[in-house]
């Protein structure tokens, strides 16, 4: 896989994810169907897979092997589904598209949304606890806690908070990144910490990554907010324009979009001077935050 060409190994491990999602999802004739059907409906076909691509970027580095990434990739998109398919709801965000097609509580009701969500977060961490998926029980347990604390209230959970307690408030930039640190870097940077610790990484490295995962979480919520001014519902799969109709802070509101855009190659230069100051190969985790930030340039 280390000599393929950028755009072949995204759509090699784009493929590997989704096969590994079809296989350890619940099956939609098993019951409860519906509730099944829904996972499968919200989880499979469609998205970047921006988190798994970064688990297994940053487990060619630590040298993981890629079933145990696999496993790995699979929770990520569990937990990150989960958040969207909640975010989306009447209750959040109201929202009736996502990744292309009708969002959960729109195809199916709110309340199956509901569940779906609760299940895929419990199914991200029944997988990451199997037996034998790592030699080392402590590493195995390591891996639990990222994805818990980046998901929870001092993670994921907490930032959507904020982020819902924002609506119509003027933040500060410094505001702001701290709601967007929680709310989509968390995960992004546990991502690339569950690749590294799912292999051989030593602590001055893993430092390193820790900083790179937050620069392109920052990074990737920038550009979002930046597509969500420029971009169109088609380019998106998901509404257009909807954070400024709901009057919520981004990047754009406070800094404008020229500076939104400086601040996009700034946060982008610092994840690759990061990378740089690794004594290793980089090179994708490098082309994938050139990939984020060519999502708008």
């Amino acid at each position: 896989m280390s000599e393929m060409k950028f755009p072949e190994w995204m759509a090699d491990v784009q493929r590997r994810v989704e096969h590994a999602l079809e296989s350890r999802l619940p099956a939609g004739n098993i019951a409860p169907e519906r509730l099944h059907q829904a996972m499968r409906y919200a989880t499979l076909g469609g998205g970047k897979r921006v988190r798994p691509l970064l688990a297994f970027a940053a487990g060619e580095l630590s040298g993981a092997p890629a079933a145990r990434l696999e496993v790995i990739a699979c929770a990520l998109e569990c937990i990150h589904v989960y958040s969207l398919v909640h975010d989306d709801m009447p209750c959040m965000d109201d929202d009736v598209l996502r990744r292309g097609k009708p969002t959960v509580h729109v195809q199916y009701d709110e309340a199956t949304a509901l569940l779906v969500g609760d299940a895929l977060q419990t199914q991200a961490f029944d997988l990451l606890s199997a037996p034998q998926l790592f030699e080392d029980t402590a590493a195995q347990v390591k891996s639990i806690a990222l994805l818990a604390r980046a998901s929870g209230s001092r993670g994921m959970a907490g930032g959507q908070a904020i982020d819902l307690a924002s609506v119509g408030q003027s933040l500060s930039r410094e505001e702001l990144e701290f709601m967007h640190i929680h709310k989509t870097g968390a995960l992004i940077r546990a991502a690339v910490m569950m690749g590294a610790t799912a292999g051989n990484t030593d602590e001055a490295t893993l430092a390193k990554l820790d900083h790179f995962g937050k620069c392109i979480g920052l990074l990737f919520q920038v550009v979002d907010d930046i597509l969500d001014e420029v971009a169109d519902t088609a380019t998106l799969g998901k509404t257009a324009g909807k954070d400024a109709a709901n009057d919520k802070p981004t990047y754009v509101s406070i800094l404008g979009l020229s500076k939104a855009r400086e601040l996009a190659k700034e946060l982008a230069a610092e994840a690759h001077a990061t990378l740089t100051a690794l004594n290793t190969s980089t090179r994708r985790l490098a082309e994938i935050t050139d990939y984020i930030v060519s999502r708008h340039f």
